[in-house]
């Protein structure tokens, strides 16, 4: 017995297509800062995405300035894809079935591993750079982390699908919000 393929797959990717599990964690860790007093505050509902981001990058700042954009992509090179991940992709691509990441992790890891994974559909939260390619204090939010399912529901009316036709995969609390009616959700 074979399951029919899925029309669409929405796949996060810290923790789901790449071994590391919070790539603004990974960040910390390069720079030996931790920021766990507002991810609790964050996860409780009591600050905002835009809050939470902001005071991750001033806490990177507060220890290395400037921090260039060649070092932020350097930091995403080591990671490694989870075991399966580029396989899995393709034979999900092969079968004709529309892939994306859905992250509210960072751009420039997301959209490494959409270009290993070929990946054209993803989205995910961001840095603003100055000129010379120095951090800017200022994230860009595209995917709110307890509202990912709105970015779903826009990939599937962009791509003419009904929630039935989807299977969203995650790891996380944040995760489930991918999960809209009529969707399948594994995690």
């Amino acid at each position: 017995f074979r399951m029919p393929c899925p029309r669409c797959v929405v796949f996060d990717c810290d923790g789901v297509l790449v071994e590391a599990t919070n790539s603004w964690r990974t960040i910390h860790q390069h720079f030996g800062t931790d920021n766990t007093t507002n991810l609790e505050r964050f996860i409780a509902g009591e600050i905002s995405d835009v809050d939470f981001t902001r005071s991750d990058i001033q806490t990177w700042l507060s220890v290395t300035s400037p921090i260039l954009k060649d070092e932020l992509m350097g930091i995403f090179m080591g990671v490694k894809l989870m075991p399966g991940a580029k396989e899995l992709v393709r034979e999900l691509q092969e079968a004709g079935t529309c892939v994306a990441i859905v992250s509210a992790g960072v751009d420039l890891l997301v959209d490494h591993v959409a270009s290993i994974l070929n990946v054209e559909h993803r989205i995910a939260n961001g840095f603003q750079f100055d000129e010379c390619e120095r951090l800017c204090e200022e994230g860009i939010y595209r995917v709110h982390a307890h509202r990912k399912g709105d970015v779903v529901h826009s990939l599937l009316q962009s791509q003419r699908l009904q929630p039935e036709d989807c299977i969203c995969v995650g790891d996380s609390e944040m995760d489930l919000s991918m999960h809209i009616p009529g969707t399948q959700f594994i995690g």
